[in-house]
């Protein structure tokens, strides 16, 4: 869903609205794309929506503050084999 799609569908809409020029029994060319014009235009206004709330959604970096408890202690393992001698 991107913007580039919206402005596809209504350039589409354009060139089936003004451009055409044939007629087909039971079926309006214009018709057809006066809709593609205002479906590109609506998933183009949703396309904008979208991209405004992802800009808006990302946090401030210097809001948070990560501090690290010195008291905490970390415990290291070793990776044993089978064939290694016992740990006395």
């Amino acid at each position: 869903m991107t913007i580039a799609g919206g402005i596809v569908l209504i350039m589409l809409g354009a060139i089936l609205t003004w451009a055409v020029e044939f007629d087909i029994a039971g079926f309006d060319i214009n018709i057809v794309g006066v809709i593609l014009m205002i479906g590109g235009l609506a998933w183009l206004l949703f396309a904008v929506y979208r991209l405004s709330l992802a800009r808006r959604a990302v946090p401030d970096a210097t809001a948070t503050t990560v501090v690290e408890d010195p008291v905490v202690q970390r415990r290291t393992y070793q990776e044993r084999h089978y064939n290694d001698p016992p740990v006395v």
